[in-house]
This record gives C-alpha cells, sequence and structure tokens, in this order.
C-alpha cells in the first residue's frame, strides 16, 4: 500500500457524497416524521424508510472506513496550517463516532420490542435482545446526538467552503473531482 495520494478516489467520493445525501435525507425525514400523529398516513411508513436508509448508511459507512483503512491517505495540501490539519481530522473523528452512536441507538429504538428490522423488505436486521424502557432513552441519544452531529455536519461544510472562497485552495474540488475556479 502506497503512503499518500494527492486526490481522492472515485470510490472515496462516491461513498462521500452518498452518504452526505443519506444523512441529510435521514435528519429531514426524522425531523418530520416526529411529529407525525397515529392517524397520518406516513405514520407506519416514514420510520420504515427512516431505519431502512439508516441501515443503509451504516453498511456504507462499514464499507467506507473499511477503504479508509485499505488505500492510502490523501495527502494534505500545502498550505493547510497544523491547526487545521489537526481540527479536520478531530471532525472527521467526531463524525465516524457519531455516526456510530446514531446507529446503535437507532438500533435499539427499533428493536427495544424485539421486533427485526426491515430494511426495504429485502433482508432484516435482528433484534440481539429485548431492552424493555429503553427505547426512551435510546430515542433521547439518538435525538441529541443527530443534533450534535448535524452542527458538526456544518462545521464540515463551513471548513471546506473556507478553504474554496478564503484560502481558494483545492480542498473541496478535490472531493468533487473536478478544479473549480
Amino acid at each position: 500500500m502506497a503512503s499518500e495520494q494527492s486526490s481522492y478516489d472515485f470510490s472515496i467520493k462516491l461513498l462521500h457524497w452518498t452518504s452526505a445525501i443519506l444523512v441529510i435525507g435521514l435528519f429531514t425525514l426524522g425531523l418530520w416524521m416526529v411529529e407525525l400523529d397515529y392517524y397520518h398516513k406516513w405514520y407506519q411508513t416514514a420510520p420504515h424508510w427512516h431505519r431502512s436508509f439508516g441501515i443503509l448508511l451504516m453498511l456504507l459507512t462499514v464499507f467506507r472506513l473499511w477503504i479508509k483503512l485499505v488505500q492510502p491517505k490523501v495527502r494534505p495540501l500545502e498550505s493547510h496550517q497544523i491547526w487545521e490539519r489537526a481540527l479536520a481530522k478531530v471532525i472527521h473523528w467526531l463524525l465516524y463516532v457519531g455516526l456510530l452512536v446514531l446507529f446503535i441507538s437507532g438500533y435499539l429504538i427499533s428493536t427495544a420490542d424485539g421486533e427485526s428490522i426491515k430494511v426495504f423488505n429485502w433482508f432484516e436486521v435482528p433484534a440481539l435482545l429485548e431492552l424493555e424502557d429503553k427505547d426512551d432513552l435510546s430515542g433521547t441519544v439518538h435525538k441529541y446526538v443527530a443534533y450534535g452531529f448535524i452542527g458538526l455536519v456544518l462545521l464540515h461544510i463551513l471548513g471546506a467552503l473556507k478553504h474554496h472562497f478564503i484560502d481558494k485552495d483545492e480542498t473541496f474540488s478535490r472531493m468533487l473531482g473536478r478544479k473549480l475556479s
């Protein structure tokens, strides 16, 4: 395995942007679905979609972490300050930790009654244990970690925009896969 490369591979770019779309979609869907009342026509369907897309995001994240381990790292730009590199690394790892907590808490909410999670009716993720009265705690964790996670996503976006518009470096364009003017 080579130690570094100058740009991101297509697979990393695809996983990054697919994950970004799923995260924004799941957060938006989550905000909307918790406001639905029992008689709303989406009351059963929205959580099913939220769980299904959440499981797909979890699988993509595991795959992404595996690729991160086996592929060479992308060389930071020379213009990046040491503090910027350190902050970027911390935020990236906090994003992964946030996703892990969201996956675990979402799983615990969804399987608290002992039922498996049906993923688009393609396959099921079994309930490994039954946690009576723990779904409320898991729901609270899921909610507040989701808000914190979106805050980190916004910091990540602001950092990319800062590099593009203020520093005028290639940080953002390397993840897009093309030069921006």
